[in-house]
């Protein structure tokens, strides 16, 4: 039986097995890489601290979530991909309060990334936050 996440090192370990399968995914992987480069070690070290910060209370995140991902060439369907492997991640390692809670706040990011850049699309507007 997995445990729960309770700490920085359970956050590093869903983290980086998350973004290994992004890497290796067809749909996704090219948005990624595409953004990210050869800066994955920053990108994860900010994604430690956000979900750290989420999940575990502990206040090492800083910024807007939303504003690097406002013009992504994305659409519902990659939403999807990406909500699959997380829910399958949290899914490989982790059982519990925190591990449910994780698949849910990133089900809720995940709808609300994807209401925001539909409605500055349609909109042709400036995303505020």
């Amino acid at each position: 039986m997995n445990s729960d996440i309770t700490n920085l090192d359970d956050i590093k370990l869903l983290v980086d097995s998350f973004y290994d399968e992004i890497k290796k995914d067809k749909l996704l992987s090219p948005i990624f890489n595409g953004i990210i480069q050869d800066n994955w070690n920053i990108h994860l070290e900010k994604m430690y601290r956000f979900w750290e910060t989420v999940l575990l209370d502990h206040h090492t995140y800083r910024g807007s979530p939303f504003m690097p991902h406002a013009n992504l060439p994305v659409e519902k369907q990659h939403f999807e991909t990406w909500l699959t492997i997380f829910r399958n991640t949290v899914d490989s390692f982790f059982k519990g309060d925190k591990a449910e809670e994780a698949k849910w706040r990133a089900e809720k990011m995940a709808q609300m990334f994807y209401y925001k850049i539909s409605f500055h699309r349609k909109n042709s507007s400036t995303p505020l936050f």
